[in-house]
């Protein structure tokens, strides 16, 4: 593991106050559920809106542009930037292009986000907040920046978000916007802070022995549809990322489902991957 600066903390002149500003007002509207109150509609408007978008975040974000772990059509493909950009975690591209980083040098002092460099709370909270790591390198992801209507809805992220609370309104006025939108957010935001921070920190179990400090937490894999994070970094293009049954992969369930309706293919697994059988996708050439 390379040594790198501990930087612990986030200079103010660095803080992005527009993000941090909003962050903070999307967990405090959050409070608006002591108005609406907590009932079994409320609770299954939650629940729905949560898988989706978490489905979205995991498999669209993360599986498909950070890793090109199956292949798409073009119109699919579109479909799950929407999807995982109600998640308000940044741009389809800029989302990718700081993930691919984080693998490159995961736990080095290079990492965007290692506990053990940048201190638990910058790898936390802090690091997209960080002005210096909100500029999406277009020239770092060519294969997704060559299409138009990506780097539209990198610009405008926010835009899906906007829509999905205007719907969510109209059907079930701001029970739906709390319950469907803003509560899932914040729940997403944490599970995906603490695979960041957590994840490469303390507890849980390393399947393979990795350069990195990566390990598996079963909660946080189920909670998240599927991501033990230990399993990830050794097999990083995996479509695939529970490896044995009790590792339930709801990401890669669904996958296989719509494999089956022609929807995905060339799905990437530990064995394709291990046997240098994934294909083009693999060695970093465009999909659609």
């Amino acid at each position: 593991m390379q040594e790198g600066r501990r930087k612990g903390s986030l200079p103010l002149s660095q803080l992005s106050w527009s993000a941090a500003g909003f962050y903070l007002l999307v967990h405090a509207l959050c409070l608006g559920v002591v108005y609406t109150g907590l009932s079994w509609h409320a609770l299954a408007i939650f629940a729905g809106c949560f898988a989706v978008r978490m489905f979205a975040l995991t498999v669209g974000f993360h599986r498909y542009f950070a890793h090109r772990a199956f292949k798409t059509s073009r119109w699919f493909q579109l479909l799950l930037a929407l999807l995982g950009s109600t998640t308000l975690q940044g741009g389809v591209i800029w989302w990718a292009e700081t993930h691919r980083r984080h693998h490159r040098h995961a736990d080095t002092g290079r990492d965007l986000h290692s506990p053990q460099f940048q201190g638990f709370f910058y790898s936390h909270y802090l690091w997209f907040l960080d002005r210096r790591n909100r500029v999406t390198e277009h020239a770092a992801i060519p294969d997704l920046a060559r299409y138009p209507e990506l780097r539209w809805l990198d610009t405008w992220h926010f835009v899906p978000f906007a829509a999905m609370c205007v719907g969510l309104y109209h059907y079930w006025g701001v029970e739906g916007v709390l319950w469907g939108g803003l509560l899932p957010t914040v729940l997403i935001w944490e599970i995906t802070h603490w695979v960041q921070s957590f994840s490469h920190a303390w507890g849980g179990y390393r399947r393979y022995a990795c350069e990195d400090l990566s390990r598996n937490h079963w909660p946080l894999g189920v909670l998240a549809l599927g991501e033990f994070h230990n399993n990830h970094h050794r097999f990083s293009s995996s479509a695939r990322q529970g490896h044995v049954w009790w590792e339930f992969d709801v990401g890669w369930y669904v996958l296989r489902l719509w494999a089956a309706l022609g929807l995905v293919w060339d799905l990437k697994t530990p064995t394709s991957l291990s046997q240098g059988t994934a294909g083009a996708s693999e060695r970093g050439e465009p999909f659609v």
